[in-house]
This record gives structure tokens, sequence and C-alpha cells, in this order.
């Protein structure tokens, strides 16, 4: 007998689905591997991106939305948080009364907050508009990760820009939606690095951290988007 929910769901719905699986899997290797863990990070955003494509081209479902905002809870809430607490903690146990120590579980742990909160209240947003409130998950979980594949691997300025984004992601700052041009040079600096993460001197993920921060600062104020 097939399972009760299987025939409701589309193509999109399972590449959605294997974003949160990628998400489950960048957090369970972080302690042991943090390279491995962010590669996987930046893998999911490439799926996140992608499911969309495919919606549009095949047509969703109406579960789509809401599978598509959890799945982010797991791939750009909690496995980046969990990757961030591996690297300060050197895939350990935090000495708590330290002030390294405590940073290392507050501040991930407010950053999941802090994404749900923001994917809960992207829910209730018009698909139709172009512009979204708050930083995004995928944006913060991608600078967070390509700092580390960049050769960015203090835990203070990872544990920094993290608390950064617990600000950014629910701040009243308007970004707009990536043009296709855009998110296809995005998607194809995120795959070159995913797959290239140390090649001539690293170039792939510093382009794409580049990238990342330029529309992180500019957006707000002045975006490239063409027609």
């Amino acid at each position: 007998m097939q399972p009760r929910f299987l025939g409701q769901l589309g193509l999109a719905d399972a590449i959605t689905v294997a974003n949160a699986a990628l998400g489950f899997v960048a957090a369970a290797v972080a302690p042991a591997d943090p390279a491995l863990s962010a590669r996987l990070i930046l893998l999911a955003a490439i799926t996140d991106g992608l499911d969309g494509v495919v919606a549009r081209a095949r047509g969703g479902t109406a579960v789509g939305d809401y599978l598509d905002s959890l799945a982010d809870v797991a791939s750009f809430g909690v496995a980046p948080a969990v990757f961030v607490y591996a690297v300060a903690t050197d895939g350990g146990f935090p000495a708590l009364e330290t002030p390294l120590g405590a940073a290392s579980v507050a501040i991930p742990a407010i950053f999941v907050s802090m994404a749900v909160i923001r994917l809960g209240f992207y829910m209730l947003q018009d698909r139709e508009d172009p512009t979204t409130e708050g930083v995004q998950t995928t944006l913060a979980a991608t600078i967070l990760a390509v700092l580390y594949l960049a050769g960015v691997t203090a835990p203070a300025i990872l544990l920094g820009t993290t608390a950064l984004f617990c600000y950014l992601m629910v701040a009243a700052i308007t970004y707009p939606e990536l043009y296709a041009r855009d998110a296809i040079i995005l998607g194809g600096l995120q795959a070159l690095t995913v797959v290239f993460p140390t090649v001539v001197n690293r170039v792939f993920p510093r382009s794409l951290l580049l990238f990342a921060v330029a529309y992180l600062v500019l957006a707000p104020f002045i975006y490239w988007r063409g027609t």
C-alpha cells in the first residue's frame, strides 16, 4: 500500500525534502568535519533554488510552500547553527564558564530562533511580492558556510557574524528577490565552491563570499537587477 502522502507530492517537493535531509547531514558531520558541513549547507542552498525552478516549470503542489519553509529551518536554521557551534567548540563541549563557551551555545540558539521567526512571517507574505523583509535565511547560511571555506575560521568572527544575522534576519530591511541572471551566477558559484573549495587559493569560495556580501550590503539600496 502506498504511503498516505506520496501521491500528493511533486518533483519540486521531493527536491525540497532532499534539502531538509542535506541540512540534517550537514549538522551531523559538523563536529567531525566542519568543511564538509559547510559544503553540504551550500549544496542545500542549491537545492533550495532548484525546487523553485522545477515548481515553476512543472507546477507545484498545495503543500510546496509549507515544505519549503520547514526544510529551510533544518538547512538554513539548525544546520548553520550547529556548524558554528562545532567550529567554536572545536567539535567538543563548550566551557560554559568562559565568555566564548557561553557565546558558542547562546548565539547559535538565538540564530535558530530568529530563523524560525523569519520563516514563519515569510509564510504570511504574498508570494507575488518581489521583496522580502529581513535577510533571507539562505543568504545568512551561505555567508556563514562560505566564510569558513574562504579561510575565515576564527570562532570569534564566525560567532560575531552569526550574532549579526540574528538581528538582520528579523530587521525591517527590505531585500529584493534575485532575478534569474543573478540566481544563476550565485548557484554556479555555490556549485563550484562545493566541488572545488580549495582550488587556486580558494578562488571560488572567496568569489562567492564577495558576491554574497555585496548583495547583503547593497541590495536594500542599489540592486544590479536587470530585465
